[in-house]
């Protein structure tokens, strides 16, 4: 798939004085996108006029370029000790991704220029912890490998975590943008999960992700470039042919990793989940989706943003895991299964 290249490029004054976000300027002269410079403030009250649909679809359009002020990370559980951003939002679509809330008023992609002030506060949080090893998710606000050909910023941080002793980096994506991150000076202190899923979930619910023998493709290149990897299947949806649909997944990922599978390869497991206020929104973003968010199916869970999301009832959810773990012990029986949630 081609490279993720926005219609609208917005630069905040402040990003073109860092490094960065004099880069991605650069990057832009010659591509045929409009280039305003503006506070994201006033910017956003341009997409306030429209309707819900129509904000979402030219958000995804939209790539704005910012700093990152956060000073205090959040927990990560069961990922990792901390998250922090190089990116929010992402350029694909999913119909049942979190950050339809998470990030819903505005829900544009933006990139951060602002790196050595982003490790500062990292390095901050590892001496706070005070543990052996201080773990950071980088893919919880978004998939910063989808834009790493325009920011560079992944590849950057990369080498920074290499240089740590305590510090790990951890990512997530669906996307096979891993060419400029292949000969990083990793160190070994950064892993990479490929979002997996069957055919069905991808091509009924995904748009704008990478397909599945790409992501093949980027888990081989990263192995070969001795990165840790895993695989992190997610959501996992109960429809029909459902285990026959994950087992073909297992096969296929074993199939085209046998012989190369790390003695560390991990799985992260996460079942389909929702909240009310997600729910609502996808239905007016995706009025005709086939995705099953039935309340009367499902059970109540509290969240930690501070909302019940709806999970499987409790039989179908420990049906899911025995599955799962069945399939990743048959096919893939040295792995490490990090968590079932």
């Amino acid at each position: 798939m081609h490279p993720f290249m926005p219609r609208t490029v917005i630069f905040e004054p402040s990003a073109l004085q860092y490094p960065v976000g004099e880069k991605i300027y650069r990057y832009f002269q010659d591509k045929p996108v409009e280039i305003i410079k503006t506070p994201l403030s006033v910017f956003s009250k341009t997409l306030s006029e429209l309707s819900e649909k129509q904000r979402y679809a030219k958000s995804k359009t939209v790539l704005a370029v910012t700093r990152n002020q956060q000073k205090k990370l959040q927990p990560c559980k069961p990922s990792a000790d901390y998250q922090f951003a190089l990116v929010s939002n992402c350029p694909g679509s999913c119909e049942y991704c979190y950050l339809q809330t998470n990030q819903s008023y505005k829900p544009y992609l933006k990139v951060y220029v602002n790196l050595e002030e982003i490790w500062e506060t990292i390095a901050v949080h590892i001496s706070k912890l005070q543990k052996p090893i201080v773990t950071f998710e980088a893919s919880s606000n978004g998939d910063p490998l989808a834009v790493e050909h325009i920011t560079g910023s992944v590849g950057a941080t990369i080498e920074y975590f290499g240089k740590l002793v305590e510090g790990r980096l951890r990512i997530v994506t669906k996307f096979n943008n891993v060419n400029h991150i292949i000969n990083k000076k990793h160190k070994g202190h950064t892993r990479f999960r490929i979002s997996m899923n069957t055919d069905y979930v991808i091509k009924q619910f995904e748009h704008g992700p990478d397909s599945v023998q790409e992501r093949l493709d980027a888990a081989e290149k990263l192995i070969n470039a001795k990165y840790p990897v895993g695989f992190i299947i997610a959501p996992i949806i109960i429809y029909e042919n459902w285990k026959e649909e994950y087992r073909n997944m297992f096969k296929n990922i074993y199939e085209k990793l046998k012989t190369i599978i790390p003695d560390d390869l991990t799985f992260e497991l996460i079942q389909h989940r929702y909240t009310e206020s997600a729910r609502q929104r996808i239905l007016v973003r995706f009025p005709n989706t086939r995705l099953d968010m039935s309340n009367n199916n499902r059970r109540l869970k509290w969240g930690k943003f501070g909302q019940f999301k709806y999970i499987y009832q409790k039989e179908q959810e420990e049906e899911l895991r025995e599955y799962m773990h069945q399939m990743i012990r048959f096919y893939f029986p040295d792995s490490r299964i990090e968590y079932f949630t």
